[in-house]
């Protein structure tokens, strides 16, 4: 009996600091981002309770609503580019030649600094003397884009350095995935006549569909609350063509100094967050979860 509680006794100490951490570094911040939502609060003054106005301001905010669907149409991309890093692991996991040396290629721009990596873009898409337009003038095209200028593209004109700068992080994760799924079941399928296209698509990629199905959850989470690369290239403009609910919530907040209605859209940004979260275990949910 004292061997148990002896025993009990170790796991409790060892298990105590990861509690109080994620206590006071998770949970202990969300109750307080709720609770400064009820407040009109300049950061440095009194607070003044206001109750729900901050958030029924929230949800008749039209430009809250808009930063929150530039967020999940990123959410949305970084999902679909989820199918590319398949196909480049895939072809990695293959043993092709020179399959290493790309492995050491594609993982540069994790070691790449976010504002480092909206420099390097923002000299890409310059409109007079960057590289795509460069291009595109070479080849004859007259009008070539503004991309971080032209409200109707700059948008989706920032996703490609965000899929960029992750591609790295993905494709390692689905490689390394792909790397543990059973020779012999592979060996087996090439024995009755099976390609590499039936290879992938029947065995590999359903082995490791519980590795995909948190990729997914990752990025469209991961999109919801993203911000410094955003903020560096165009900082939500022009006018507010890429503002995203993260960077917004900083204007309010950093910006403003309107910390109440600030953490009221931060709040918003966890709830959003929980409920995609939520859906997408819905909807993903396969047999061995049931």
């Amino acid at each position: 009996m004292k061997n148990v509680m002896s025993n009990k006794t170790v796991i409790a100490l060892y298990v105590l600091p990861a509690l109080f951490l994620v206590l006071f570094l998770i949970y202990i911040p969300m109750i307080l981002t709720g609770y400064y939502g009820l407040m009109k609060w300049d950061g440095v003054g009194e607070m003044k309770f206001i109750g729900l106005d901050n958030y029924i301001k929230l949800v008749q905010d039209k430009l809250f609503w808009e930063s929150t669907w530039h967020s999940i149409l990123l959410g949305l991309f970084s999902v679909l580019s989820l199918i590319g890093y398949l196909i480049v692991s895939l072809v990695l996991a293959s043993k092709i030649k020179g399959a290493k040396i790309f492995r050491k290629i594609y993982i540069i721009p994790m070691l790449l600094s976010s504002v480092a990596i909206a420099q390097l873009w923002i000299k890409i898409f310059d409109p007079m003397n960057g590289l795509i337009n460069s291009f595109l003038t070479s080849i004859g095209v007259e009008n070539v884009p503004l991309w971080l200028a032209d409200p109707e593209i700059a948008l989706y004109a920032i996703f490609i350095p965000i899929v960029w700068q992750y591609a790295g992080f993905y494709i390692i994760i689905i490689y390394a995935a792909l790397v543990n799924v059973p020779e012999e079941l592979i060996e087996a399928a090439r024995i009755d006549g099976a390609n590499a296209f039936q290879i992938a698509y029947k065995i590999k990629v359903p082995l490791i569909s519980g590795v995909l199905k948190v990729l997914v959850i990752l990025a469209i989470v991961g999109s919801l609350k993203y911000f410094d690369l955003i903020y560096v290239m165009t900082g939500g403009g022009p006018g507010h063509a890429t503002e995203v609910m993260a960077s917004y919530m900083y204007k309010e907040a950093f910006g403003k100094y309107n910390f109440g209605y600030g953490s009221a859209i931060g709040f918003g940004l966890l709830v959003i967050s929980m409920i995609a979260t939520w859906t997408i275990q819905k909807l993903m949910k396969t047999k061995e979860d049931n």
